[in-house]
């Protein structure tokens, strides 16, 4: 008796079968954590405590001159990472989205004690605490903390990339037609002249997401998603995931191709695919 024949199914994209942990090394014990980047995981921590009571709790909205919604939550948790960074390093300046430029600015740390307060406003749990080093003009560590979820990356030029003290790693994908393309907010992309460029891009790889914020640059770092385009950004938005990206075997640059966090574009990819998304990009 003839039965039905089962629906075909499309495979997975090549390179999408090697996970997070069928790549990484396994686990062993390991060196001494950097004075920086212990310091930087404190903050961040004492930050997103702060944040998340008023998350959980109430707090009132203003809307700052660029038009991007501020709470108290904001201002608070950045004076407390500030507080126990200088403390530890007390030569060390800062750059902060809340309180601007302080100290010596040739080694300074860069927050911001709330990337995604829009989500943090409408209580979409996407947001983050971020605090990077940057030593002469390189960012040299970063940590990304999400208190809702308690997934903490971490990074430290040399020593690789961690989320909740686990190596990750991108993906092996070399292939655009097997790509996860990820984008930020759409309306800040289509009003730049980047847009036919996005569009070849996102046509050319195997699906779109839009997962905005610290989270698109987490899912390139643990390889899964390969290409991450965002503009509209400030060096705060930017420092921690960049060393993130490149720690775990990627590459974060502008549009040009240069890896700085000061242009306001990034393309951050899982590397092998770096110069095709840039050419599309482009439109070269």
């Amino acid at each position: 008796m003839g039965g039905v024949k089962p629906r075909s199914k499309r495979q997975p994209p090549r390179g999408a079968r090697r996970s997070r942990s069928a790549r990484a090394p396994k686990r062993g014990p390991r060196a001494a954590v950097d004075p920086a980047l212990a310091a930087a995981v404190k903050a961040a921590r004492a930050a997103g405590e702060i944040a998340l009571k008023y998350y959980r709790g109430g707090f009132k909205v203003t809307i700052k001159p660029d038009q991007t919604p501020v709470t108290q939550a904001d201002r608070e948790a950045e004076q407390a990472i500030i507080a126990i960074l200088q403390r530890a390093f007390p030569d060390y300046g800062f750059l902060g989205e809340e309180f601007g430029e302080q100290g010596a600015q040739e080694t300074r740390w860069i927050v911001d004690p709330i990337d995604g307060t829009k989500n943090f406003v409408r209580h979409i749990p996407i947001w983050a605490v971020l605090v990077a080093l940057e030593e002469k003009g390189e960012v040299t560590t970063g940590v990304v903390f999400n208190p809702v979820t308690g997934e903490l990356f971490s990074a430290r030029r040399g020593e690789g990339a961690f989320v909740n003290g686990e190596r990750i790693s991108v993906s092996g994908c070399d292939h655009m037609t097997d790509a996860t393309v990820l984008h930020a907010d759409l309306r800040y992309l289509r009003a730049t002249p980047h847009w036919d460029g996005f569009l070849r891009l996102s046509a050319a790889g195997y699906r779109t997401r839009g997962f905005g914020d610290y989270y698109g640059y987490g899912l390139v770092a643990q390889g899964r998603a390969e290409i991450y385009v965002e503009v509209d950004l400030k060096p705060w938005d930017v420092a921690p995931v960049k060393i993130l990206v490149e720690e775990a075997g990627g590459r974060l640059t502008d549009f040009t191709g240069k890896p700085t966090i000061y242009d306001g574009t990034v393309l951050a990819t899982n590397g092998r695919l770096h110069a095709e998304a840039l050419a599309l990009l482009r439109g070269a």
